[in-house]
């Protein structure tokens, strides 16, 4: 059980992990710090809002008390002493609660101002913590988008791995249908594969191909210079019977001549 429950605990964390972004966590403990932040400005304006109300009280009491000795004064004048004596023991109770009001008031005033100062750090805080979160979130992000590159430019991200994954197949495939096709027309040149179009041959079939194709060439270019021999032999034969033709009609020209 105890094997079983840190393998779970493992995975859970693995897939919390993977599944975490610290950009939402730095936002998320930012609004965290803000409701603190508003918490204490609510405590703030509650205890001067009860300062105040100690104040309007306290206010009322010495109005009071300050009635109660302008009566005691106009009893005793008036020779009432008993009047008096209750007025300025009316006044002394006042005089009292005024004490203790005055003792609330001071305290309430000291927290106020403790709290007050406490708002202005933690809103210090909060503003620091902001310029941080903003700062780390824009490099987390850079860095992020770096990454995906980096990925992107070296095959190993998901989307590119698999079109180079698709690439090397087509590659591979492309690869074993040359060397197939290069194995067979070996084959077929060889003879150990009969064709049965009859296009290809063997090795001995296109030797004696090319031999005849040989002999035929030699055989055409014999009977060629033989013609071209022959050729050469007739038109000497015509300008030696030309030059022949002439002479003979040079002598017989003289005696042409004489007759005439």
């Amino acid at each position: 059980m105890k094997r079983m429950g840190m393998l779970f605990r493992a995975k859970a964390n693995k897939a919390l992990d993977r599944a975490e972004d610290p950009r939402e966590t730095l936002d998320y403990s930012y609004q965290k710090q803000l409701e603190l932040l508003q918490k204490v400005r609510r405590g703030v304006a509650d205890v001067a809002t009860s300062r105040k109300r100690l104040e309007l009280q306290l206010n009322q009491l010495q109005g009071q008390s300050a009635k109660l000795e302008d009566q005691g004064r106009k009893a005793l004048a008036l020779g009432r002493e008993d009047l008096a004596r209750e007025a300025l023991s009316r006044r002394a109770a006042l005089q009292q609660q005024v004490t203790d009001l005055e003792t609330q008031h001071t305290t309430l005033q000291g927290e106020e101002e403790k709290l007050t100062l406490a708002a202005q750090r933690l809103q210090a805080k909060v503003d620091a913590f902001r310029t941080k979160k903003e700062t780390i979130k824009a490099t987390y992000t850079a860095a992020q988008a770096q990454t995906r590159i980096g990925e992107a430019f070296s095959g190993i991200s998901e989307e590119m791995g698999d079109v180079g994954l698709a690439i090397q197949r087509a590659e591979d495939k492309t690869q074993q249908l040359q060397a197939r096709a290069g194995a067979i027309d070996e084959l077929l040149a060889s003879g150990a594969l009969d064709d049965p179009t009859g296009t290809a041959k063997d090795d001995i079939a296109a030797e004696l191909d090319r031999i005849s194709g040989g002999s035929d060439v030699e055989l055409e270019l014999q009977r060629m210079k033989a013609e071209l021999a022959g050729g050469s032999s007739s038109s000497q034969q015509a300008i030696e019977g030309g030059a022949q033709g002439t002479q003979q009609s040079q002598q017989q020209s003289p005696h042409k001549f004489d007759k005439q």
